[in-house]
């Protein structure tokens, strides 16, 4: 199964893109992860809608060439951060390439509840009209304190957030294998 894999941040040893990570590597015999950065997106904007930069459609193009999307988000002030939002506000517009892919989110963060008001945030855009992405239900990935689970060569040592993680990527495979049987 092809994923792409968002990243919503857009710092170069991003803890969420070191998640990303750690999925492409771990679960590659059962997925083919690939890692989808934002930085390089101009701000959205209606004057240049029909006619996006290269970016923009390269961007599109690896959405629309994936079974299913994993967004893998930080959070900044409660919410998901600008990038991310520009990034979901290009998908909305033109192609619409979200209407009824798959999704699934995590999200790590140094703070204690990991990224769970931004997740809320991304749930709700993911179901807005423009977008209107199918999401794997009750498998949230909230990894707080990240500093103190990932190591700075990106390994992942927490062995209850590797189980969980097992757990939901799991989860994610059948429910996607049901979703494409109906």
């Amino acid at each position: 199964m092809k994923i792409a894999a968002v990243i919503g941040s857009n710092r170069k040893n991003s803890y969420n893109l070191k998640l990303a990570e750690y999925v492409q590597k771990t679960f590659k015999d059962r997925l083919d992860v690939e890692i989808v950065r934002v930085n390089d997106l101009p701000f959205y904007n209606e004057d240049i809608e029909l006619t996006p930069d290269q970016s923009v459609l390269d961007f599109r193009g690896k959405i629309a060439g994936a079974d299913a999307v994993l967004w893998v988000t930080p959070e900044y002030n409660y919410s998901i951060p600008g990038v991310l939002k520009n990034a979901l506000d290009w998908l909305s517009r033109g192609d619409r390439v979200m209407i009824g892919k798959p999704s699934w989110i995590m999200g790590a963060s140094m703070g204690l509840l990991g990224t769970v008001r931004a997740q809320e945030h991304l749930r709700d855009i993911l179901f807005s009209p423009g977008v209107s992405s199918v999401l794997l239900p009750g498998n949230e990935v909230y990894v707080g304190l990240v500093h103190e689970k990932i190591d700075k060569d990106g390994n992942l040592h927490h062995e209850p957030t590797i189980e969980f993680l097992n757990v939901v990527v799991n989860n994610f495979i059948n429910w996607h294998g049901k979703l494409h049987k109906n």
